[in-house]
């Protein structure tokens, strides 16, 4: 294989063969192709893009590199879901032991935090004791025996992603919509799913903020599902605010379990119920008012969060979390966060919460950089709502006062108080499969 030529051909518009895909990465897994060699083809795919079937065989290649989870004569269907990444977005906390309840069996694959945005992994490791890294074998055990399983992306599955990724980190390669799906479904799809669930996020905190290229990321990830016979759905949902009230590890734990009590925040209710009927839809549930109404009773009687309490024992976790959140990490210095004006809340601006939450110790800088679970926000301003001068907006929690003050300073950055209407995007924006876009908006 002649590497500088399909470097040559992609930089001038041309495409490689699906073979020539794989052939490559072969190679490359193998280490007889530099990385300095991939770097500049990772560049060349970023201003050329790729074609559908060129997608397909970077993606093949991908999971060819690793292991597969087979969950053959298991007797459910087994089901995940994944999100492109916002700010307080703890639905997978909530939504993978909520459908494990409903008898589907949900090998939850999961990422730390990316940017400004959190990480499911993270959150779940503010848990005292919780292990993520768990092996496909150990994964497959687990499932079978508590229907679910919270894990990160291990060894064993795709490992020549992991390696392309640390290179599109380090190259400015990342945010290139084939690679970015490639990515993503290489270890969705090597998890040997019936089906799969998509959360992309939409406006200003979300990973990808322009809508028209979320849109594509989420149809290009829909035709790699459904070509290899997983069937697909993607949500379109709103991060132009954060999602619930938590934004930080420990906090968004705390607030997860309290949606698993059916207490938590309205619109993250509404998230998490919508993403879990998709998923006891493609399980076979036939009537979305049914699934529903189960997944409403597994949160009702407790068996959710029982479920949850399963899972955190089964993954050396300590599961009285779940009756006493009071047990998670705690801040050291808290502080209220007041109004500052009278008026209307005109914005609540996610991506600023989310850097605070990073410069504040929440979130990494550096691969190697140590996480404080115990920091961040509890923010009860939302866009529309009309506040007076000196009504408490939020709460800060910090590891000392220099946390405060940072924290402070981004609330005054994200939270626009001033005349006139709030304008937000809707909640739940779309349904998008492989026949096309329902418009869930207004309805």
């Amino acid at each position: 294989m002649f590497v500088p030529g399909l470097i040559e051909r992609k930089r001038d518009g041309g495409a490689l063969a699906a073979a020539e895909w794989r052939e490559l990465l072969t190679a490359y897994q193998a280490g007889t192709v530099p990385d300095y060699q991939i770097s500049a083809l990772l560049m060349a795919c970023f201003l050329k893009g790729l074609t559908r079937e060129e997608t397909a065989g970077l993606l093949d290649g991908m999971m060819a590199s690793g292991s597969r989870l087979d969950f053959g004569g298991l007797g459910r269907p087994v089901l995940d879901k994944h999100s492109t990444g916002g700010v307080g977005d703890k639905v997978s906390l909530i939504l993978a032991p909520l459908v494990a309840a409903c008898g589907v069996a949900v090998p939850m694959m999961s990422g730390r935090g990316l940017g400004h945005t959190g990480g499911t992994l993270d959150k779940l490791e503010s848990i005292p004791g919780f292990r993520t890294d768990l092996s496909l074998e150990q994964t497959r055990a687990q499932v079978e025996r508590i229907g679910c399983a919270m894990i990160g992306q291990t060894p064993e599955i795709a490992p020549v992603d992991k390696k392309l990724y640390a290179l599109r980190d380090v190259t400015a390669t990342v945010e290139c919509v084939p690679l970015i799906a490639a990515s993503i479904m290489s270890k969705k799809l090597a998890e040997g799913l019936n089906g799969l669930v998509l959360d992309v996020k939409q406006g200003s905190g979300a990973f990808i903020t322009d809508a028209e290229r979320s849109m594509t990321l989420a149809k290009t990830m829909i035709e790699l599902g459904e070509d290899r016979g997983c069937p697909t759905v993607a949500l379109l949902t709103a991060m132009d605010r954060p999602l619930g009230r938590a934004c930080g590890n420990a906090l968004e734990a705390e607030e997860a379990i309290m949606g698993l009590r059916g207490e938590g925040p309205q619109d993250l209710h509404e998230v998490t119920i919508a993403e879990s009927v998709e998923m006891l839809v493609l399980a076979g549930e036939k009537d979305r008012a049914r699934a529903k109404q189960r997944l409403e009773d597994a949160l009702k009687s407790g068996k959710a969060a029982e479920t949850f309490q399963k899972i955190i024992e089964a993954q050396g976790g300590n599961p009285a979390v779940v009756d006493d959140p009071a047990l998670l990490p705690q801040a050291e210095a808290v502080e209220v966060y007041y109004a500052r004006a009278t008026g209307t809340i005109l914005r609540v601006e996610p991506r600023a919460i989310g850097r605070a939450v990073v410069e504040m110790g929440g979130g990494r800088r550096k691969v190697e950089d140590a996480v404080d679970p115990t920091v961040g926000f509890v923010i009860t301003a939302r866009p529309g709502q009309k506040v007076h001068t000196s009504e408490p907006l939020a709460s800060i929690f910090a590891h000392d006062a220099a946390g405060i003050e940072l924290g402070r300073k981004a609330l005054d950055a994200a939270i626009e108080i001033g005349e006139g209407k709030a304008t937000a995007l809707p909640l739940l924006q779309a349904r998008v499969t492989a026949k096309g876009v329902e418009q869930l908006a207004g309805r």
